[in-house]
């Protein structure tokens, strides 16, 4: 593994949002989890050359871009970072979501109202939330095979989505449960996405964003844009439902056996 150097912090940051060190968490046997070693933020696409220095900095071995390719259109490609491996790995299927974004950077607020009324919005995410446990066993597999590999691990890693927070989120949850980190500690750190200098920021299609975007469209859109303990608690409820632990999760489910796991705590955990 290679050698990670002090992380600073995301206010050295411009163009990368809702950066930070998952390190310093603790498990329920009293260890924590190591800085330097396990990173989460938004998209890579508009980080400044100062942002890439910084990135670099951390020794980053591998970059898990859970993005598809509508994300990557409407966004951008990562910026390059030298000497670290960028590994496309999308958790979600643009075909869901065909046409959704150009209609929220459209401002259509009738269709919006359509999509995202009467509670319509967080059930969207409450969905998406099983699906990400249900049907992405296959790419959450290979994370963690990346982050076990015997031979070349996959950290320091950083994992990141559009916003950093549902995808990404739910992902860094998955290697928490596998650490034994407290689930009150998963929750807080899943809930700093909500940090204002933090949220994805939406860009309308002629360029407002923030307080320039009609009020009623932020409305509608915020169950979106907001983590909410609940829709992480929805994961953690498909995980028990469908296979009945955690353990067995992440045994059968995504074939973390228990010598890799051991493997996984021996790298990312503080004795």
């Amino acid at each position: 593994m290679r050698q990670s150097v002090p992380t600073g912090d995301e206010s050295e940051l411009t163009g990368v949002r809702n950066f930070r060190d998952v390190g310093g968490l603790p498990t329920v046997d009293g260890r924590r989890v190591r800085h330097g070693v396990l990173f989460r933020s938004g998209h890579l696409a508009q980080a400044t050359g100062d942002d890439v220095a910084f990135l670099e900095s951390l020794g980053l071995h591998t970059v898990f871009d859970f993005r598809n390719r509508d994300d990557m259109a409407l966004e951008g490609p990562d910026a390059e970072l030298p000497g670290t491996r960028n590994l496309n790995m999308p958790l979600s299927d643009p075909a869901e979501g065909a046409g959704f974004w150009h209609i929220v950077r459209d401002g259509d607020l009738a269709a919006l109202r359509e999509l995202l009324g009467d509670g319509r919005a967080a059930r969207r995410m409450a969905a998406a939330y099983r699906k990400l446990v249900l049907e992405r066993t296959a790419e959450h597999s290979r994370m963690l095979a990346e982050l076990t590999d015997p031979e070349d691990p996959a950290v320091p890693a950083l994992l990141h989505c559009a916003a950093g927070k549902d995808r990404a989120g739910t992902s860094i949850a998955i290697i928490l449960l596998a650490l034994g980190v407290e689930r009150s500690a998963i929750e807080e750190d899943y809930l700093q996405s909500n940090a204002r200098h933090r949220r994805y920021k939406v860009v309308r299609g002629d360029g407002s964003s923030g307080t320039a975007i009609d009020p009623a469209i932020t409305e509608l859109l915020s169950p979106l844009f907001e983590a909410r303990v609940e829709y992480l608690r929805i994961a953690f409820d498909t995980i028990e439902e469908e296979w009945g632990s955690v353990d067995r999760y992440l045994e059968e489910g995504l074939g973390l056996t228990p010598e890799r796991r051991a493997r996984l705590q021996e790298r990312l955990l503080t004795d």
